[in-house]
């Protein structure tokens, strides 16, 4: 059997957008072009591929196991384009990069500044998103380097330790805990309004399972999407939060925000680069990823 690769672009699409219609405006063709292209799929391969549910069409779990293999090869066709396009000096092509938003932020910034001076040919792409959104989008091969703040279970992906990072509990300047010169037991949280970020995020994760692990239960906690968002939120006097010490530096500078060391508990986290067993690596990726692990700073609490 020798799979038609434009009929299997056709279902692809019908898979990542869900729907029929959607997948025939992303192709701009008609949707009864589309269907068509399924069935023909279906024919071929001797099975059914899809659901229709009233929400939309999903996967079968025949159709999963194609769309998988067909991300793959999508991603190798990819490949070879852009390596011929790089392959004299890295003067051409694009480079995708996906970071959760931490790392995107506030650490990738001067490798992005030196890949960009050294190959200015290169269009560079930084898709900002929390971990599992980036774990999701390499397994798509929707980008080329994957960096993430949590640990990701994923057997389809390998996981890298990239570089260590200290979590630090802020407070606003008028908070009862910036008195504490000393610190405090971490057992004090269990009296605050923690500040966190939303499901999903690696930062999250981390903090929840070091509290958990210590038998503490703060209060009540406040979602917030964004560590920006959150910093203010805690300035403003709204709880306190427990972020990446990278983030903090502004504010504790300008004396909005206090760190307060905790007696008996300090987070660390690792930060991870995710890549996918077998994948072949195009030239522009391969040099970041060099650029990224000649450098494995450790945070430290500013």
């Amino acid at each position: 059997m020798s799979l038609n690769l434009h009929l299997l672009r056709l279902f692809t699409m019908v898979v990542r957008t869900g729907s029929f219609s959607r997948a025939a405006d992303a192709l701009h063709i008609s949707q009864p072009a589309i269907s068509k292209g399924v069935r023909d799929v279906e024919l071929q391969v001797g099975c059914r591929l899809l659901d229709r549910t009233p929400k939309g069409v999903r996967p079968t779990r025949e159709g999963k196991a194609l769309v998988r293999h067909a991300e793959t090869l999508f991603a190798a066709e990819r490949a070879a384009e852009d390596e011929l396009l790089s392959l004299r000096n890295l003067d051409s092509g694009s480079l995708r990069i996906g970071a959760s938003t931490t790392i995107a932020t506030y650490m990738i910034s001067d490798y992005l500044g030196a890949f960009h001076r050294k190959y200015p040919g290169i269009d560079l792409h930084l898709v900002i998103a929390n971990t599992r959104d980036i774990a999701d989008l390499m397994l798509a091969h929707d980008i080329e380097i994957a960096l993430v703040e949590g640990p990701v279970e994923d057997d389809e992906l390998e996981s890298h330790a990239w570089r260590t990072d200290v979590m630090s509990l802020i407070v606003d300047a008028r908070h009862r805990f910036a008195a504490a010169e000393r610190g405090i037991d971490g057992a004090a949280l269990g009296d605050e309004v923690l500040i966190v970020r939303e499901p999903g995020s690696g930062s999250r994760e981390v903090v929840a399972q070091a509290l958990a692990a210590e038998g503490i239960e703060p209060r009540r906690t406040l979602e917030i999407g964004s560590t920006e968002a959150i910093k203010q939120a805690v300035a403003a006097g709204l709880g306190v939060a427990i972020v990446s010490s990278a983030t903090i530096s502004d504010q504790v500078t300008l004396g909005r925000l206090k760190v307060v060391p905790m007696r008996d508990l300090q987070i660390e986290r690792t930060l991870w680069q995710l890549k996918v067993p077998g994948r072949i690596e195009i030239p522009a990726a391969t040099v970041f990823e060099r650029m990224i692990w000649q450098d494995k700073r450790v945070a430290e609490v500013a």
